[in-house]
C-alpha cells in the first residue's frame, strides 16, 4: 500500500550525506521485486529492472533520500548547540522545533533574541539536556546532523503531513512503481539519490555512471492554493504536475509531452508546472554527458521545508498510474 510505504520512509532518518537509513528500508522494501541493487560511492541506491523488448529504452528515474537538517559547528559551555544549515533551513520555521540527531538523541531548536533585524542562523541554538560542554559531547559530536522528528499525521480525508515529505514521497512513488511493473517494455532504473539538497550532488554522479536514455526526476513542487500564495499555480488534490520548467532546467519537450501522453493514457488529471524558483535532480540528468531527454514529474506540496509538509494522496495515487503508463510508452 503507498500510504504505508511511504510512513515507513518518512520515519526513517535521513539528513544530507547520511541517508544510509532511508537506503536500508528501500532496500528491504525491493528485495525480491527487481533484478539489481547496488549502492555507489556517493551513497545513491541504484536499482534496475530490466525490460523485455530487444531495444529497450534505459530510463533513469531519480528521487532524493534526504532532507534538510542543521549540523553541529560549536558546542557552548553550558552545553548548547551551535549550528548551521545543511540545505535550505528556515530560522523562523525551526523555531520551537523537535529535532533528532542519526543516534537517536533529541533536541530542541530555539532562536535568541536579536535587538535589531531578523535573526539569522547565528541565533539559531539546540538544546538537546546538557548542562556542560563535557555532557554534551558525550551525546554528540561535531558533525552530527539534526533533521526536524519524524512526526506522520493525517489531514482531514485524503492529506498526509510530516517532514521530509520532499523527497520521501517520491521514493515511495518509486519504490511502489518498480513492485507493481512486471515485464514492461523498457528498463527501469531506479535511482535513489543522495545530497539533492546540497546540490544535486549524488545525482550529477549516478546519471554519469547510468548513462541513461531517458531521464525523470520526481520530487515535490511548491504549492499556489492557500491565502496570498497563489504562485506557482498549482493545487493540491488536483493531480500530479508536469514540469515545463524550474531554475536548473526547462524540460526536455519530447518527455514533457510523453507523460501527458501518459496521463492521457492513465485517466488521470494532470497540472503544468512552471516553477520560479528551485530545481530538481532532473537537473543534474538532462546536462550529463552529451545530454539526456529529461522531465520532472512532481507531487504538490504545501508547506515544503517545514516540519509540515502536506501532499494530497490522490496526487500520489494519479502519479503511479500515470508512470505505470510512461515506463511503456515513453
Amino acid at each position: 500500500m503507498l500510504r504505508d510505504t511511504l510512513k515507513t520512509l518518512l520515519e526513517a532518518y535521513g539528513g544530507s550525506g547520511s541517508e544510509h537509513g532511508v537506503a536500508e528500508a528501500i532496500r528491504t522494501l525491493l528485495e525480491g521485486h527487481v533484478d539489481s541493487m547496488k549502492t555507489d560511492v556517493m551513497g545513491n541506491l541504484i536499482v534496475e529492472k530490466y525490460g523485455t523488448d530487444d531495444n529497450a529504452k534505459r530510463i533513469m528515474i531519480a528521487a532524493h533520500m534526504d532532507h534538510i537538517g542543521l549540523i553541529v559547528t560549536h558546542i557552548e559551555d553550558d552545553g548548547f548547540l551551535r549550528v548551521t544549515n545543511v540545505g535550505g533551513v528556515s530560522v523562523d520555521m525551526s523555531r520551537g522545533r523537535h529535532v533528532v540527531f542519526a543516534n537517536g538523541v533529541n533536541g530542541v531548536c530555539w532562536v535568541e533574541p536579536k535587538e535589531n533585524g531578523a535573526p539569522t542562523m547565528a541565533n539559531l541554538f539546540i538544546d538537546i539536556g546538557a548542562a556542560t560542554a563535557e555532557e554534551a559531547a558525550a551525546m554528540v559530536s561535531l558533525g552530527d546532523v539534526a533533521v526536524y522528528a519524524p512526526n506522520v499525521f493525517n489531514v482531514g480525508k485524503h492529506r498526509v503531513a510530516a517532514p521530509a515529505m520532499d523527497d520521501r514521497c517520491a521514493c515511495a512513488l518509486l519504490v511502489e512503481l518498480l513492485q507493481y511493473t512486471e515485464g514492461q517494455k523498457n528498463t527501469i532504473i531506479g535511482v535513489f539519490t543522495t545530497q539533492e539538497e546540497v546540490g544535486l550532488r549524488g545525482a550529477t554522479v549516478a546519471a554519469y555512471a547510468v548513462n541513461p536514455d531517458i531521464g525523470l526526476a520526481l520530487d515535490v513542487t511548491a504549492w499556489g492554493d492557500t491565502p496570498e500564495d497563489k504562485i506557482p499555480a498549482i493545487k493540491l488534490g488536483e493531480g500530479p504536475a508536469v514540469k515545463i520548467m524550474d531554475r536548473s532546467m526547462i524540460a526536455t519537450p519530447a518527455i514533457r509531452d510523453a507523460l501527458l501522453e501518459a496521463a492521457d493514457l492513465a485517466n488521470v488529471k494532470v497540472q503544468r508546472e512552471v516553477l520560479p524558483f528551485g530545481g530538481t535532480d532532473g537537473g543534474a540528468i538532462q546536462r550529463t554527458r552529451a545530454g539526456v531527454p529529461t522531465g520532472t514529474l512532481s507531487i504538490p506540496c504545501r508547506y515544503v521545508h517545514s516540519a509540515c509538509e502536506m501532499i494530497d494522496m490522490r496526487d500520489m495515487e494519479g502519479a503511479l498510474k500515470l508512470l505505470l503508463q510512461f515506463v511503456d510508452h515513453v
